[in-house]
């Protein structure tokens, strides 16, 4: 089925587009009262993740909504651990807790394989249901959260400012440390592969805790694993979101992924420089979208300016904040459409 709206895939192909691509990372939910209305009459977050018809409708939500030019599906990044044997729970207004953590050797024994589909079914079930309802309009973007970031909640057990205890692991065990990190790059592996093959058309990795690192953890720990991911996933073009970590940019351009993500800490000028070859996406700073609305549009502007003639795909700098006002939303996403017609074309 060829699709109707294909910005997004050429984009990422480095193909020239009359306007840069636009969609926000955590668009599936949060903001949207159509979205809050389901959420309502649930449970909790795990059982909308869990039950593939309502993972779709809010996949699609924002398409219809705000219209974006891709959706991404409504998952966790969590599922992985959970399916290599690692459960974790989800506390309203506190966060993700698992209630058993790695903190030794003999704690891999609780962990297994990953079977995608015997493990994370309702994924590619809800991935498969989504391709189909989305009837070709917006391709489809899958994700998994890097294994570092994936690590950090495996050990600490919750959030954390610091996240003291993994990189204490990495230093004080570094043999432990390299297993585990080892088995959730596997499990991501066939992650991505398996979304790949139920439907993904685009895939993004989130290492939301890349900043903790400093360079030499970050290149003995966490380089060597992407590159295996960028390296072994294979069908649909894949984005890297190294949140934080813009300092690593020079060697974050030298993985054979398409794309790389950035932060609105990390100044465009720079991201270009360090990383000419990749497409980049970003990199609005989400508070931002607290201002009025004149207030998006002119940052939104000036942040298309910065980025320049194409290879480039448009994106807050991190996930949209469920308090924003969907119309800033809009008003962002509207902007940027706008710019076919002002001259800040891809």
């Amino acid at each position: 089925m060829s699709l109707q709206n294909d910005l997004l895939l050429r984009a990422l192909a480095g193909e020239s587009t009359p306007r840069p691509p636009v969609w926000l990372m955590r668009q599936a939910g949060r903001i949207l009262p159509e979205y809050r209305a389901i959420r309502s009459r649930l449970s909790g977050f795990k059982e909308l993740v869990e039950t593939p018809e309502l993972a779709c409708e809010v996949t699609i939500q924002p398409v219809d909504l705000l219209g974006v030019d891709a959706a991404i599906l409504f998952s966790d990044i969590l599922v992985v651990p959970e399916a290599m044997g690692l459960p974790y729970e989800l506390v309203e207004k506190v966060g993700p807790r698992f209630p058993e953590t790695i903190g030794s050797a003999s704690d891999l024994k609780r962990l297994h394989a990953v079977e995608p589909e015997e493990h994370l079914g309702y994924v590619m079930e809800a991935m498969r249901m989504t391709r189909k309802e989305l009837n070709g309009r917006v391709p489809l973007i899958g994700f998994a959260g890097a294994p570092w970031t994936i690590f950090c909640y495996m050990v600490e057990g919750g959030g954390s400012k610091e996240w003291s205890r993994a990189r204490r692991m990495l230093r004080s065990e570094p043999a432990l440390a390299e297993d585990l990190l080892d088995r959730i790059t596997e499990a991501t592996i066939l992650y991505l592969n398996a979304q790949v093959d139920a439907g993904a058309q685009a895939l993004q990795l989130f290492d939301s805790w890349a900043g903790a690192m400093d360079s030499d953890l970050f290149e003995r720990y966490s380089m060597p694993r992407l590159k295996r991911i960028c390296d072994e996933v294979k069908g649909a073009p894949l984005i890297v979101f190294a949140k934080g970590a813009g300092w690593q940019m020079d060697r974050l351009s030298e993985l054979s992924c398409p794309a790389l993500g950035v932060d609105w800490h990390m100044p465009i000028a720079e991201a270009r420089r360090r990383a000419p070859e990749h497409v980049l996406q970003g990199n609005l700073d989400p508070s931002v979208l607290y201002g009025t609305e004149a207030e998006v549009r002119a940052a939104t502007q000036r942040m298309l300016s910065h980025f320049g003639r194409g290879r480039y795909v448009a994106n807050l700098g991190h996930g949209v904040y469920p308090d924003i006002h969907p119309d800033r939303v809009r008003a962002f996403i509207d902007e940027v459409k706008q710019s076919a017609h002002i001259g800040n074309v891809n």
